[in-house]
């Protein structure tokens, strides 16, 4: 496959996989929609759904890695990098125009949630103050574009990606790929997609499984960029968390691929 095929395959793919992953977000938590607090299982089940989609539409493009941590994987295990950057930067692209879709989808309920006096509190009002002072860090809303801990321990939200990661990239490893061996098969995009239901529904709890650096990092600069009112802080402060894990935890699971299945 080109360069450009590759490029264009992960932009799309990514987008896509963005675009009903933080739709599904929005939809549980934003008021005013009509799937507001449908709750846990919606949201890792609309996450797999939306990896389902990814992949079949883009496979035939690029492979459909859409995940800086199967990129690298793949790498390890393969030993060729010269296409590593390229998948990349489309997957950067993809996830930030998907948050993007995410945001124009929802655009009225963004504004409806970010306005009503009890998220963000009556303006100039002491309550309102304390509000924004909790949420300086990460926003209301933050949640629907990236990821967060419930609990601020860096070695336990560290560790909790680096597993999640892992489990995710040793099965595309071992059951995912296509005949090639570089991108996800017809079965492998199924079998990854209840993979990621499963992460979320056993290992998402901590942290809100990024297991995908440019899944979080992508949209957590679009909400950083957009014109969101009372949106609060993006949690910059975090945000190296749900990229460097997802990476050791790619790694590792190569480093096994290669060491125990090869």
């Amino acid at each position: 496959m080109s360069s450009s095929d590759i490029f264009i395959g992960e932009t799309i793919g990514t987008a896509i996989l963005i675009l009903l992953g933080a739709g599904v977000v929005a939809a549980v938590v934003l008021k005013a929609s009509k799937a507001q607090n449908a709750g846990w299982l919606a949201i890792t089940f609309g996450w797999g759904f939306a990896v389902l989609t990814a992949v079949y539409t883009t496979a035939p493009l690029s492979g459909a890695h859409l995940n800086p941590a199967v990129t690298l994987a793949i790498a390890i295990k393969d030993g060729e990098w010269s296409n590593v950057p390229t998948y990349w930067a489309g997957q950067l692209l993809g996830a930030m125009i998907g948050a993007t879709l995410a945001w124009v989808a929802y655009y009225g309920q963004f504004r409806a949630h970010l306005t009503d006096p009890e998220i963000v509190g009556d303006p100039g009002t002491e309550a309102a103050k304390a509000i924004e002072a909790r949420e300086a860090q990460a926003g209301p809303v933050l949640g629907v574009f990236s990821t967060g801990p419930e609990i601020r321990n860096v070695a336990q939200n560290l560790a909790t990606e680096i597993i999640g990661t892992f489990v995710l990239v040793i099965a595309v490893l071992t059951q995912g790929l296509n005949d090639n061996g570089n991108g996800l098969g017809i079965l492998g995009a199924l079998i990854t997609a209840l993979v990621v239901v499963g992460i979320g529904l056993s290992l998402g709890g901590p942290t809100g499984y990024a297991i995908n650096p440019a899944r979080d990092l992508g949209p957590r600069i679009v909400h950083a960029l957009l014109p969101l009112p009372n949106k609060g802080g993006s949690d910059w402060g975090y945000a190296w968390i749900p990229v460097v894990g997802p990476l050791i935890g790619g790694a590792l699971a190569a480093g096994l691929y290669k060491l125990a299945f090869a």
